[in-house]
């Protein structure tokens, strides 16, 4: 389960609160905005679960699974494996082509060993692209392709891959001509909303997750939500959107190592959805930024409370890691100083540590929230990332902008193109 903390006040708000609920209530009802219902699609799930269940290759041969895919369709999915990587017991290797980086794809690949793990007989391949026209996925495809000696009409690479995209675009397109399996996104889930829908659902079942336990999460927290049991929410993006200019900085300091791919799947949630030119022609957007405790304790946490007060924090904790790993009994000479801490467990340090940041904050007037989960598991994982997501879709209603889309994404595309004769 998870808990919150707040210390906004948002006495006499009642109207703005309930003009929140009600705008994303109409964006969930009228579809034009798809990702609240994702935790509903038992259809999406049941395919899956089908295609693994009867694939001969993911059930006995599989030993790799490659995602080739960028923000959206990348961020989530390793967000979430890397958050449960610890929990597994199916022992399947996921790893992520994001970047068109040559020595990131060298390493990742180890094409150069002669003992590499991404082998053709043991990977499965799935390339993810929302518009299918994705010029870093695409590319990374190509090189996959002549890599492994791929060819489209081949058995072994409609045994061996799947495509993620948009029903009918190019990509839907090509899968359909040669046969290839294909899962679709619906039209009305952004790419950076996207990781309940196949885009994470896929790799993550075959990599040995729960992905039912991780709808349910993600559902619970959409049903609290739309049942206004979550007026702290939409307190919390009105404190923001109202301080933007006092506080144009939001932190996420999350105290798990375990986080830190999550942190990165916020940023991109937060600043694409929300850095844009409202509806009155003015440019607006909160910055994100993300933190591991302890480790940022002895970096960032300085600027944050001797530094200008022009951030806000949560804070997302861990209550039990469910690993009793003690601190030796120990004491070295000169280092007695350190020996409060003998016998204790490190989570219980790692969350003394946590709760000490909080009132070093709080007695800052630091404008902080605490974020707290029970424990590490699918479920958890799913509330998370729709919590927030609907933080997201308040802070956008507020801000006056179109939560949901990138113009801006797309001038340096454009640019790119040029740059390449391709006009």
């Amino acid at each position: 389960m998870v808990s919150n903390e707040f210390y906004f006040d948002a006495r006499g708000e009642k109207e703005r609160i309930k003009r929140a609920y009600e705008a994303l209530k109409e964006e969930r009802e009228s579809k034009r905005v798809g990702y609240y219902n994702l935790p509903d699609d038992r259809e999406m799930v049941q395919k899956i679960k089908d295609f693994c269940d009867n694939s001969e290759f993911i059930q006995n041969e599989m030993q790799n699974i490659v995602v080739v895919g960028i923000g959206g369709s990348s961020l989530g999915t390793k967000a979430i494996h890397s958050m449960l990587l610890h929990r597994r017991d199916k022992r399947i290797n996921l790893f992520f082509l994001e970047n068109p980086d040559p020595v990131d794809i060298e390493k990742i690949l180890n094409r150069k060993s002669k003992t590499r793990r991404v082998k053709r007989y043991n990977t499965f391949f799935i390339m993810i692209s929302k518009s299918g026209t994705t010029i870093e996925t695409t590319s990374i495809g190509k090189f996959l392709m002549q890599e492994y000696d791929f060819k489209l009409d081949s058995w072994a690479f409609k045994d061996q891959s799947a495509i993620i995209t948009d029903e009918g675009s190019p990509l839907d397109k090509l899968a359909n001509e040669y046969g290839l399996n294909v899962f679709h996104i619906p039209h009305n889930v952004g790419g950076r909303f996207s990781v309940l829908s196949a885009v994470g659902l896929l790799p993550l079942y075959m990599a040995g997750y729960d992905i039912e336990a991780l709808l349910e999460g993600a559902r619970a927290m959409r049903d609290d939500f739309f049942e206004r049991k979550m007026d702290d929410l939409v307190v919390k993006a009105m404190f923001y959107v109202d301080n933007k200019d006092r506080y144009p900085m939001n932190v996420l300091f999350s105290y798990a190592s375990e986080f830190k791919h999550f942190n990165e799947w916020y940023v991109q949630l937060w600043a694409e959805s929300l850095g844009k030119i409202d509806k009155d022609g003015n440019r607006v957007g909160l910055t994100p930024i993300h933190l591991i405790g302890a480790i940022d304790q002895h970096s960032f946490l300085q600027l944050i409370v001797q530094g200008p007060l022009n951030k806000t924090v949560t804070v997302l904790k861990v209550k039990d890691f469910e690993n009793d790993m003690i601190i030796p009994d120990i004491s070295i000479p000169y280092l007695e100083k350190t020996n409060f801490v003998n016998a204790k467990e490190f989570q219980e340090l790692l969350n003394a540590e946590c709760d000490a940041t909080v009132q070093s904050m709080i007695d800052q007037n630091v404008p902080v929230d605490l974020l707290e989960v029970d424990r590490l598991n699918e479920y958890n994982a799913g509330y998370l990332v729709m919590y927030f997501e609907i933080l997201t879709s308040l802070a956008g209603f507020f801000l006056n902008i179109n939560t949901y889309d990138q113009p801006g994404v797309e001038f340096g595309k454009k640019i790119l193109r040029k740059r390449f004769g391709a006009e």
